[in-house]
């Protein structure tokens, strides 16, 4: 009867050491875990605050830094033509109710309805333009800070998603889906 609970002595402690040595090597994993920087998508939209683009160089997208200045710079420049424009047929409108005489053959076609018309068309564009301004500008702040924050996910080979086509056997036409696979 004593031999009964040796032996089970024995089974146990060999089975407890058996655990301790697969312990063991899950402990001595190869996995190398990245540093993340917490402060990384904070610098991004600084840099893009302070020089818009600068946010898109410090991620490494260099392919976003001219649509950047494309974006600003054609608002920019819509906003500089159409304040150009409002003055001139602004001063123009102003010079007629003092009665000066136009100086500009292509303004003193216009009557002054016409002329309070068009001065109100290139200040409604010049607004439209200063918003498309602000409002490009902070799109390239919150696309530095989201680039910077979803570039330390990590993303390995073990995930898969692409499209499928398949044929089906029964109607003999194809169907279209999504595979998504993780590979262990």
């Amino acid at each position: 009867m004593h031999y009964r609970y040796i032996f089970l002595f024995f089974l146990l402690s060999f089975t407890s050491v058996n655990a301790q040595e697969k312990n063991e090597l899950i402990a001595k994993d190869t996995l190398k875990s990245e540093e993340i920087d917490p402060l990384r998508p904070a610098k991004a939209a600084f840099y893009s605050a302070v020089l818009p683009g600068l946010g898109q160089v410090y991620n490494k997208k260099y392919w976003k830094v001219p649509l950047v200045f494309g974006a600003i710079g054609v608002s920019t420049y819509l906003y500089v033509d159409n304040q150009k424009n409002y003055k001139i047929y602004r001063d123009e409108y102003k010079n007629r109710l003092e009665g000066r005489i136009s100086d500009s053959p292509s303004l003193a076609r216009f009557d002054e309805d016409r002329l309070i018309r068009i001065q109100k068309g290139y200040q409604r564009n010049r607004d439209l333009s200063a918003l498309f301004m602000v409002g490009f500008y902070v799109l390239n702040i919150i696309d530095a800070n989201i680039d910077a924050a979803l570039s330390q996910f990590n993303v390995n080979e073990n995930l898969a998603f692409k499209p499928t086509i398949t044929r089906n056997d029964v109607t003999l036409k194809n169907d279209v889906g999504v595979a998504l696979n993780y590979s262990f």
